[in-house]
């Protein structure tokens, strides 16, 4: 119940601040319409008609990425790290400001906050993510008369709960961890790496065994891999990249709840 009531605070103040749910909904589909337009201006590759021509398969992938069913996918992923940075900055406002220290004095248990910080930010992400598969089914239809498969776009949801929980647990971590002034400049430059290394923007695959080593050590690149095999309906491909992503995703989160735990009790 104490989890609860804090959740509702929670929504109230992101209710308060539109610019908040605002920027999380509305970025991604700005960016999804920007560059499904941006692939319509890039120039295919054209593949020769002679036998045995060679053909540059990495012109072919580099233009892939920005294809619809990949696109959306990707930028599903990335909008989750705006739910982190938001997230973030809650948590870091609230010990700034004295509100968590005052309510150390309360019943309330370090999983309390946890789950109230968690919960409303979830909301957000879920719904961001059914946006954008929404956007990304109508520009389909626009652009190539084709609909996504509707069994692998609707399983796709429930299978960012993942990468939900993985976003969320970096917020919670970088707002214990830093102050509120640190905190925003430490996650935009999170969510810079996050797209870069992901590969939201660029085939990470066809850049070479020493970037594709580097990237597959960190969450996001597995994150969008998966979200992009379970939307084309590779699912055998998916299986690894889904595991890596979710066991990032329960250390991280366990390590941001350790760490919400400790600076609670030094804070009392």
């Amino acid at each position: 119940m104490r989890a609860l009531v804090f959740t509702s605070r929670n929504i109230k103040e992101m209710l308060r601040n539109p610019l908040s749910y605002l920027f999380c909904l509305g970025l991604p589909l700005v960016m999804l319409v920007v560059m499904t337009l941006v692939n319509a201006s890039i120039p295919k590759p054209e593949i020769p008609a002679e036998a045995g021509a060679f053909v540059d398969s990495s012109a072919m992938q580099a233009t892939t990425v920005f294809n619809i069913e990949n696109l959306t996918p990707g930028i599903a992923v990335f909008g989750l790290t705006f739910i982190m940075l938001f997230c973030c900055i809650s948590v870091a406002s609230d010990r700034a400001s004295a509100f968590l220290t005052r309510l150390y004095a309360s019943p309330m248990k370090s999983t309390d906050f946890i789950i109230g910080y968690t919960l409303p930010y979830a909301i957000i992400a879920c719904a961001q993510v059914m946006i954008t598969y929404i956007a990304g089914e109508i520009i389909s239809l626009i652009v190539n008369g084709e609909s996504f498969n509707i069994g692998y776009m609707l399983l796709s949801i429930p299978l960012f709960i993942p990468s939900v929980i993985l976003c969320i647990g970096i917020g919670i971590f970088f707002g214990t961890l830093l102050n509120d002034k640190a905190a925003p400049g430490v996650c935009s430059a999170f969510i810079t790496a996050a797209a870069i290394l992901g590969g939201i923007w660029m085939d990470i695959d066809s850049m070479g065994s020493a970037w594709v080593s580097v990237c597959s050590c960190l969450p996001f690149y597995h994150a969008v891999k998966y979200a992009r095999c379970i939307l084309v309906g590779d699912f055998g491909s998916m299986v690894l990249p889904l595991l890596i992503t979710t066991a990032f995703a329960l250390v991280i989160f366990v390590c941001s709840a350790l760490l919400f735990a400790h600076k609670s009790k030094a804070d009392k």
